[in-house]
């Protein structure tokens, strides 16, 4: 590579990669990373996705802060879509996979339509462009709502039962939309974060935030974090939770990203059959892919393989 190749290089690595992304793994705060390299601006991003915006937090878990990932009018618009059709908040039973009332999850909230109009649609692409996973992989976006007192206790975002993981598989990436600016309290909380003991926290942060590294729910701003490790295992240090709201009311909006498209249904028939849940399967065991990416081709202890056929771990 000669000079003129190599400053081409670089321009182009600060252009898609701002230095907010290039510091040490750890968390390294929440500091707005606005303007241009160079004097120049990003271009060809979808639907208004700007990669300046976005700072790192941590390593573990994978997690980013993208301050202004929403405009004002775009959260209002989505806590209007909802305000008239909550319902009490429901979580996954780890055996049955089946959706139950508890008392570690007390807001409310309701499931938009994929593509529900014209604004939901944009942020659809927006949320992709900024993942690199395919808009297909995502459920419905989720509207919740926090009222005083209200709180999601710490929990996982993968699942733990295979009935859930038939549809789509595991939830490798989360993205939460935060519609609203909490007066006090309602963060989001890691409390297995690298980051849980080094975050500075004054009198402001509730005494649930101070149990791991939290985030503090800003209108428009979205925090995106990973629940599985880059070779599809879960991922412990992705525990979070949402903190009783202390004063005011918390509005967001989460939208679940899993390893494979959601809304087509797996192949996978009774648990234990032996099939594979894509076309490509023989392409990929031919070229070695069930020795060098067993945890998807062949499974875990967890989840079974996507290809366990072609990589000749059961039979028919």
């Amino acid at each position: 590579m000669n000079f003129q190749e190599f400053l081409s290089f670089l321009l182009v690595f600060l252009l898609f990669f701002p230095h907010s992304s290039l510091q040490f793994p750890g968390w390294v705060g929440e500091k707005k990373t606005g303007g241009s390299v160079l004097g120049l601006k990003p271009r060809g991003f979808a639907s208004g996705f700007d990669p300046t915006r976005v700072t790192q937090l941590s390593w573990r878990p994978r997690a980013f802060l993208y301050k202004g990932f929403l405009s004002e009018e775009e959260c209002d618009h989505l806590i209007t879509l909802a305000k008239d059709k909550l319902e009490k908040s429901m979580v996954a039973d780890n055996e049955s996979g089946k959706s139950i009332m508890s008392e570690v999850r007390t807001s409310s909230g309701m499931f938009l339509l994929k593509a529900q109009d014209e604004i939901v649609a944009d942020i659809e692409a927006r949320i992709a462009a900024w993942t690199f996973l395919p808009v297909e992989n995502g459920e419905s976006i989720q509207i919740l709502h926090y009222e005083n007192g209200e709180k999601y206790e710490p929990h996982f975002d993968y699942f733990h039962d295979k009935v859930n993981q038939l549809l789509g598989g595991h939830r490798i990436a989360t993205v939460l939309m935060y519609l609203a600016t909490v007066e006090e309290g309602g963060e989001t909380v890691f409390p297995n974060s690298e980051g849980r003991f080094s975050q500075p926290k004054d009198d402001s942060w509730s005494d649930c935030a101070k149990k791991g590294y939290a985030v503090n729910p800003k209108k428009g701003d979205a925090l995106l974090f990973f629940s599985l490790h880059p070779d599809a295992t879960t991922d412990p240090s992705s525990l979070h939770g949402s903190c009783p709201v202390i004063a005011g009311e918390k509005w967001s909006a989460t939208k679940w990203i899993h390893v494979r498209s959601f809304d087509k249904p797996s192949k996978r028939g009774a648990q234990g059959e032996c099939v594979d849940e894509d076309e490509h399967c023989p392409k990929w065991a031919a070229v070695g892919e069930c020795e060098k990416n067993p945890v998807y081709m062949v499974g875990s202890e967890n989840s079974d393989g996507f290809c366990r056929k072609s990589c000749g771990v059961c039979s028919s």
